[in-house]
């Protein structure tokens, strides 16, 4: 249905698809011999030599503030830790008549400049306006060449954890953006701020491209947090984890809040945060190469047999946070 850009439904008609959508392309890739295109049905890729394809997809739902630069980093962090490098990205928009053209503008250029930055392609995907929902829904499906067979299976007793950065990372950045409310009493103003930037940190391909041709397997935990990351490696290699608890990285912002709150940051969502399991003779290697790559990163736990280690509870602690009442902060938390 054609009217203008404030009551349009459905498919974008040819110009504004051009002008919100087809222009944001990401990266030139020379392997993208055929890309998006009014009457295409199909981009046409050229692969490289790599033996294998990694292929991933997620979606970002509700969220409007960095949905763009969040949705690239989730999906290319999945490729990552197959140890690829993300190729190309298709991406479906789903976006409410109220938000408008102007918000699949603004979307498509954040995805198309963190798809540049890492070096990834815009290639395709699919965007209308729709009366259905109130809030956005995007699903990014992207796709990278790896070298790298990793298998669950194959992490031994013994062997090491390293985890990068510090966990509940992508929920307190979560937090900043759509509950400020909930933290101006535990945090100051500036500390809000950096708390909000650590979007910057989501992408994990750094720390995974050192890593790559050393690790047994590497995963990044998204919702559930570490503990429920994992608990997904333990259930895929059959084994245990033994932690050192007092070694698990927690920002001291991250300290204050969820003391204030009462949420346990093992599990609650980390994206940005690699778990990575090395053999404990390349357990000091790795750590130098994560140190000279600038990625603060630690050993946290060894692999033990099934049934043995630490108790991994497994439940995703934002959302429940994130719908508390301002008056359930309590008075203990409040900063002086």
């Amino acid at each position: 249905m054609r009217g203008d850009e404030n009551t349009l439904i459905g498919k974008l008609p040819p110009d504004l698809l051009e002008k919100a959508v087809l222009r944001h392309r990401g990266a030139v890739r020379p392997e993208v011999l055929v890309g998006p295109g009014i009457g295409e049905d199909a981009s046409l890729i050229r692969w490289g030599n790599a033996p294998l394809l990694a292929v991933s997809s997620d979606p970002i739902v509700g969220a409007t503030e960095g949905a763009g630069k969040m949705l690239v980093h989730i999906n290319a962090n999945d490729i990552a830790c197959k140890g690829g490098d993300p190729l190309c990205l298709i991406v479906t928009l789903i976006v409410p008549v109220a938000l408008g053209v102007g918000f699949i503008d603004s979307v498509m250029a954040e995805i198309s400049e963190t798809c540049s930055r890492i070096g990834a392609a815009v290639v395709g995907g699919h965007t209308e306006l729709t009366r259905m929902y109130d809030r956005p829904v995007l699903v990014g499906t992207i796709l990278g060449p790896t070298s790298f067979l990793y298998d669950a299976t194959g992490i031994r007793e013994g062997d090491v954890v390293i985890a990068t950065k510090h966990v509940a990372l992508e929920g307190m950045s979560i937090l900043a953006h759509d509950r400020p409310d909930l933290l101006r009493d535990i945090l100051s103003g500036k500390e809000i701020e950096e708390v909000r930037s650590w979007t910057d940190q989501i992408s994990v391909l750094p720390e995974a491209r050192v890593l790559r041709d050393i690790a047994r397997f590497m995963h990044d935990p998204t919702e559930g947090g570490l503990f429920g990351g994992l608990a997904e490696i333990c259930r895929l290699g059959q084994s245990g984890v033994l932690l050192d608890m007092d070694s698990l990285p927690v920002s001291p912002l991250t300290d204050r809040v969820r003391r204030s709150l009462g949420f346990d940051v093992f599990r609650m969502i980390s994206s940005g945060v690699l778990v990575a399991v090395v053999p404990a003779e390349r357990e000091r290697d790795a750590l130098e190469r994560l140190k000279n790559a600038g990625v603060p990163a630690r050993g946290i736990g060894r692999i033990v047999p099934k049934g043995e280690g630490t108790p991994l509870v497994e439940g995703e602690e934002l959302w429940r946070t994130i719908g508390l009442p301002e008056a359930s902060v309590p008075e203990g938390g409040k900063k002086s």
